[in-house]
């Protein structure tokens, strides 16, 4: 009689949850019909700032320019952490205080013997290499147990929490495109990325601030991460087919749309069961013939994706969710790789995205007016439909609340997402600097927003603090 009920309780949550899917794309196709017949008109992306002629012998200066990068991001991570902030948030304002908006503005002789085309060239390199290691780690972290376990309610909640940013971030984009897209770029690629990236919440940046607040063993922290695992795969899911429509054209992109899906079930169904029966055969111990067999695989997959016409970010991030979340190889690459990835490489990614980000672009009062738009509508969708959803599944306000604020991070996720559309040319230099000052402005507002609800926290500390963008 008990799964008789369940069972029949669980068909509203299936319905609402195929529903809210269902006005994502009709919304959207609403919203593209109206804004295909706009035309951009925003100038060609500029040349980098930071130009020399002068010849260097590159590694003394590269290794000189990650010295200043790690300890810079170091000294301003901690200064936040003891303002109770995540880590992150410092270090990303770090790389951007090392970039033309601060330090090439007082000083652009030392920005340019810092950080010359050449040196920015093999950091940029060192720095895609973390951010692909880094996404491996995130997607062994992800517990597709608890996925699981969670069951519809959370689905609910995190399709709720990624349809209203997404629809009102392409909505937005009707006002935007005019002014603030690239050239050549159709509003629907436009629209896609603008939606994905108010959408995104960090899954790992909340799992720091869930134990900062000592919520992690909660509902409402379990509930919270789950939620953010559903929506950050989601997201990972709708920019894949954003950067396939992007790179490809129009003939082609339903072969890289294809190509994506045949990657992903071969890896689900073929190498996956591969994978586990080797690492049984392995026993406890993370030896360094099986470490270089997971890197392999790591490379391999996301090379993969960067052929298929994807990102070589989406073939890490599923390799890692491959191998069970408590498994044993799990845990000893996860402790093996963090530390070298988030202090020495992710620390370079964030100064290159400090170089490509100019506030200076962003220029009188309606450039900001509009940046703070954003932050509106993004704080807005996120925590609205996080807040609604919650209540629909029976939770109190205090609680849907709470989830809302914590669905509402962002960070390094929200980086990356950012960087792939400036590299694709799909979102303007202006444009970049307004949505990486979103990301920050949002993840800084959670800790305190969750003081003011009541969650209590322990004092920061700097020194404990780990990396979890």
């Amino acid at each position: 009689m008990a799964g008789f009920v369940e069972h029949r309780a669980v068909r509203p949550l299936a319905s609402v949850s195929a529903a809210l899917f269902l006005s994502a794309v009709v919304g959207f196709l609403l919203i593209r019909s109206l804004g295909e017949g706009l035309s951009d008109s925003a100038p060609a992306l500029p040349a980098s700032a930071l130009k020399s002629e002068t010849k260097i012998d590159v590694l003394p200066h590269v290794l000189f320019a990650l010295v200043v990068i790690i300890l810079t991001a170091r000294i301003v991570g901690v200064a936040f952490a003891w303002l109770g902030q995540p880590p992150v948030i410092g270090e990303v304002l770090a790389g951007i205080l090392l970039g033309p908006s601060f330090l090439g503005a007082i000083a652009p002789e030392t920005a340019e013997l810092l950080l010359s085309p050449e040196v920015v060239d093999h950091l940029n390199i060192l720095a895609q290499l973390g951010v692909i290691l880094y996404l491996f780690v995130v997607g062994l972290e992800l517990d597709t147990v608890q996925l699981r376990r969670q069951g519809l309610e959370a689905l609910v909640i995190a399709t709720a929490g990624m349809v209203a940013p997404f629809l009102l971030g392409s909505a937005l984009a009707l006002g935007l495109y005019p002014a603030l897209a690239p050239p050549g770029v159709p509003f629907t690629v436009f629209a896609l990325f603008l939606g994905v990236t108010l959408a995104i919440t960090a899954f790992p940046v909340l799992a720091r601030i869930l134990t900062d607040c000592g919520l992690t063993s909660t509902r409402l922290g379990g509930q919270a991460l789950t939620c953010a695992a559903i929506g950050d795969v989601a997201a990972w899911c709708l920019l894949a087919l954003a950067v396939g429509v992007a790179q490809a054209r129009l003939d082609a992109a339903l072969h890289t749309l294809f190509g994506t899906a045949v990657f992903f079930v071969f890896m689900v169904f073929a190498v996956r069961p591969l994978l586990l029966r080797w690492l049984d055969r392995q026993g406890d111990k993370l030896t360094q013939g099986v470490a270089a067999v997971l890197l392999v695989g790591v490379l391999a997959s996301a090379w993969t994706t960067a052929f298929i016409g994807i990102h070589a970010l989406f073939g890490a991030f599923l390799f890692g969710a491959l191998i069970p979340h408590h498994s044993p190889a799990a845990r000893q690459m996860e402790h093996r790789l963090r530390d070298a990835v988030t202090v020495m490489l992710l620390p370079a990614y964030f100064a290159f995205t400090g170089l490509r980000m100019r506030i200076g672009l962003m220029a009188g009062m309606e450039q900001w007016l509009v940046c703070g738009l954003i932050v509106a509508i993004a704080t807005f969708g996120k925590f609205g439909g996080t807040l609604l959803a919650a209540r629909l599944t029976g939770a109190g306000w205090r609680h849907a609340a709470a989830l809302g604020v914590l669905m509402n991070t962002r960070g390094l996720m929200e980086l990356v997402v950012l960087n792939i559309g400036l590299d694709l040319g799909v979102i303007s230099p202006a444009l970049f600097a307004m949505l990486v000052l979103m990301a920050v402005v949002t993840t800084m507002a959670t800790a305190p927003i969750m003081q003011l609800l009541g969650v209590t926290r322990p004092s920061p500390r700097p020194a404990d603090h780990e990396r979890n963008e």
